[in-house]
């Protein structure tokens, strides 16, 4: 026997390609078994005929996807396309077994159309990337693989043994071909946003405690507008005010009729409680429905709260002059906003105008609100700005 260090030239992946045949069989117990893996071997195994693999008991637990060192192959965005066509080799080519416990180290024999065995391998060897050599491994692996016939025919005498011991179950071969489905299943887009928001956040939810976020001093609990609040909407705002503290910025995107308004205005009071200065972006069409809980109007529902929130129409960040309402376009410090709300950013448009000199709506509140003066965290509002939900 000889040692594998299973790197550069001399990997398992290597001594597969250079023996692996046409008519050739493979038979492989593995601790593990990767797509990224497969997919390097994936056009000798269509050539070759039959092959056995001895899998761990538990199935679920399969690194399909791979490790942390295969990354990269995930970042290709390829792995629905190659849980495909790794599925449809296993069901046409292969038979499985599952091992009684785990699987200590791996065993691989490739045989010739005669069955004779050619060439074997045993210790830290899986189908994964890192058992083949393909991605750094542990370097305390241990790898020896045969260099006389005599060698391999006793590491596939030993292979036969155990496959006649394991019981035969069709069960364990539909597992392994269920969870490749489940990779190579087209996902809704909508479904990937939200586990990627799961998986973002999931681990955070011990941090959503209102009394943590939401400091009483500020007295916002004493205000119109929180009482006024659902136990949802609080919910809401608590967690855009978690995200505001942590990350600068926030989307507000209930559906229509949910009050992301009021949500809006509660965030906007807690700030203003705090002395920061708040300015609200809107479309010009909805501009009195904000100036109203400003005003002191029998119709503000909110006026014991006192807003005192500036209010600019999306068009007015490409405006150098002129009035907006009550405010003068030409004195307005736009880098002294500490939270701007953005009202319906679904239609901020993204148009350049040759009064900004080419520079879109989107370049001067970056550059004139967000990156200038002090430091501004941003709340966007998405969908219409509607009325509170009645109680």
């Amino acid at each position: 026997m000889k040692l594998v260090s299973n790197i550069g030239h001399d990997r398992v992946a290597n001594l597969i390609e250079s023996v692996l045949a046409k008519g050739h069989r493979l038979d492989v117990v593995t601790p593990g078994l990767s797509l990224f893996a497969c997919e390097a071997l994936l056009g000798r195994l269509r050539r070759a005929g039959e092959a056995r693999l001895v899998l761990p008991a538990e199935t679920t637990k399969l690194p399909l996807l791979g490790s942390p060192a295969d990354r990269a192959s995930r970042n290709r965005l390829q792995s629905r396309g190659l849980a495909a066509r790794v599925r449809d080799w296993l069901t046409s080519n292969t038979d499985i077994r599952l091992a009684r416990g785990v699987v200590p180290q791996g065993t691989l024999v490739v045989r010739d159309g005669s069955d004779r065995p050619v060439q074997a391998l045993l210790g830290s060897l899986a189908l994964t990337t890192d058992g083949l050599g393909l991605t750094p491994g542990n370097p305390l692996s241990l790898i020896q693989a045969s260099e006389t016939p005599e060698e391999a025919l006793i590491l596939s005498q030993w292979f036969d043994a155990q496959w006649a011991s394991l019981a035969s179950d069709p069960g364990a071969k539909a597992a392994v071909l269920e969870a490749l489905n489940q990779i190579a299943r087209h996902r809704d887009p909508h479904l990937a946003y939200a586990l990627t928001l799961h998986h973002l956040f999931a681990s955070r939810g011990d941090e959503l405690d209102e009394e943590q976020i939401v400091k009483s001093a500020t007295g916002i609990r004493n205000t119109v507008v929180w009482k006024k609040l659902y136990k949802f909407q609080r919910d809401g705002v608590v967690g855009a005010i978690d995200k505001l503290n942590r990350f600068g910025g926030c989307i507000i995107a209930d559906s229509v009729g949910l009050g992301k308004t009021f949500e809006a205005l509660a965030i906007i009071k807690y700030h203003e409680l705090r002395n920061d200065r708040v300015l609200v972006l809107c479309p010009k069409r909805l501009r009195d429905n904000w100036t109203l809980y400003k005003a002191n109007d029998r119709r503000n529902v909110l006026a014991s709260d006192r807003f005192n929130y500036d209010v600019l129409n999306h068009t007015d960040l490409s405006r150098d002059g002129g009035s907006s309402g009550d405010i003068d376009l030409a004195h307005v410090n736009w880098g002294n906003y500490d939270l701007v709300v953005i009202d319906e950013s679904h239609n901020f448009r993204n148009k350049k105008t040759p009064q900004a000199g080419g520079e879109t709506r989107y370049d001067r509140l970056m550059r004139k609100i967000i990156r200038e003066g002090v430091k501004t965290r941003v709340a966007d509002a998405v969908g219409h700005a509607g009325q509170q939900p009645p109680r």
